[in-house]
């Protein structure tokens, strides 16, 4: 499988995390290669022409990117495991369009706040702030996001954790005394093998992020 199954990712990549998380959550053996985005691979240009960014998976040689259409179509050709999405088309609508909200509300206005100016970072955190207060009404009372099960908005979400650390402490806020309902679901979904060994630790993720501001001279 893993010469069927290659994924061009970066490992402190939220996106590639969740493809990561995917395929650990089948159990499906791949080929990882890491990618170098400041020179970035003829394999990567040509699997990915159009936005030429990370994680690809590429199937029998046939390329998928963008990571939440990599996370359905992993759902749909390994079937024999438990189903990330739900099977209900209006449980499987909402699902969707929260996993798109995570990407519009919380992945854009997040890398405002890490790769953004001083000034930007204060109004980006009240946004980023008041989004995520939106996902833990979502999320209420339940275990995860589909109720009691571990599933796509789940995967959506949880590689964004690793990012907390920095964006709180850029913006100088903590994330657990505004939605500590998210946090302790956060603590839940860590305790998965599938997300443990698939996500960037948070200090890495810091380091880089400060390294990338210095470079730009954004601080």
């Amino acid at each position: 499988m893993a010469k069927e199954l290659i994924l061009l990712d970066e490992w402190l990549s939220m996106f590639g995390m969740r493809a990561r998380i995917a395929l650990a959550e089948k159990e499906i053996e791949y080929e990882y290669r890491e990618e170098d985005l400041d020179n970035k691979s003829q394999m990567l240009l040509q699997m990915n022409p159009i936005h030429k960014k990370i994680p690809v998976l590429i199937h029998n040689g046939k390329p998928i990117a963008e990571s939440i259409i990599i996370v359905e179509y992993i759902d749909e050709v390994w079937k024999d495991k438990a189903p990330f999405l739900p099977s209900d088309p209006y449980q499987k609508a909402q699902a969707r369009f929260w996993a798109d909200f995570v990407n519009k509300k919380i992945g854009d206005v997040g890398g405002r706040i890490w790769a953004g100016k001083r000034e930007e970072i204060e109004v980006a955190k009240k946004e980023l702030v008041e989004n995520l207060k939106e996902l833990e009404k979502v999320l209420g009372e339940k275990a995860y996001f589909g109720g009691d099960t571990f599933g796509f908005v789940d995967i959506a979400l949880i590689p964004f954790h690793s990012w907390f650390y920095t964006y709180e402490t850029l913006g100088d806020f903590k994330v657990e005394i505004e939605c500590p309902k998210l946090i302790a679901w956060a603590k839940r979904c860590n305790q998965r093998e599938s997300v443990a060994k698939s996500v960037a630790h948070e200090n890495e993720v810091y380091d880089f992020v400060l390294q990338y501001r210095k470079k730009l001279h954004l601080d």
